[in-house]
């Protein structure tokens, strides 16, 4: 009796251990796909950044043309008409 009690103990133990071990995996994939998730929308992020960027960029571009050549369009007039 004593003896099939231990092999139940023993038995009993190593299915705990196996099951931390099977949580533990799970928990390291989980861990991993949260990582490249987070990896993914920074990268998604830095370009939508970028483009934003490149979009400001072309429009100061043109208003700095724009006020140079004196071509700035202001209600309709041009800004060398407006006296």
């Amino acid at each position: 009796m004593k003896r099939s009690l231990l092999i139940l103990a023993a038995v009993f133990a190593l299915s705990l251990n196996s099951c931390r071990e099977t949580t533990e995996e799970k928990t390291e994939e989980a861990v991993e796909a949260i990582g490249e998730d987070i990896e993914n929308a920074a990268k998604e992020a830095d370009e939508r950044i970028e483009e934003g960027a490149k979009k400001v960029e072309e429009k100061v571009k043109e208003e700095v043309d724009e006020e140079i050549h004196e071509t700035d369009d202001v209600n309709g007039e041009e800004a060398g008409d407006i006296q």
